[in-house]
């Protein structure tokens, strides 16, 4: 068995959990879809945090921390889907899509 140095192991740990933190967006999806509605989440909001997601996104690209690299590309991806989801059901926006 091989004894990691604590810097390792907080690394392997940090890219561990900086792709798994995005999955818990899974279950607001599926609630989304299942309920065909998101008028419980605000427009302000999701638009808000993307748009801090995706203009973080440069600086995780060339971020020599993998930790920082990788939770940077997977959390802009399975947010872009949680805003896509929030977007698709919101009755607001529904309701301009139909005029």
């Amino acid at each position: 068995m091989t004894n990691l140095d604590p810097a390792s192991a907080a690394r392997a740990l940090g890219i561990f959990f900086g792709v798994a933190m995005p999955f818990f967006n899974i279950p607001l999806v599926r609630r989304i879809v299942k309920r065909r509605s998101s008028e419980d989440i605000s427009l302000t909001w999701v638009i808000g945090v993307w748009v801090c997601i995706v203009g973080m996104v440069p600086a995780s690209l060339v971020s020599s921390d993998p930790v920082l690299y990788i939770f940077g590309i997977v959390n802009a991806v399975f947010f872009s889907g949680v805003l896509l989801a929030v977007l698709y059901f919101h009755p607001l926006v529904r309701r301009s899509r139909s005029h």
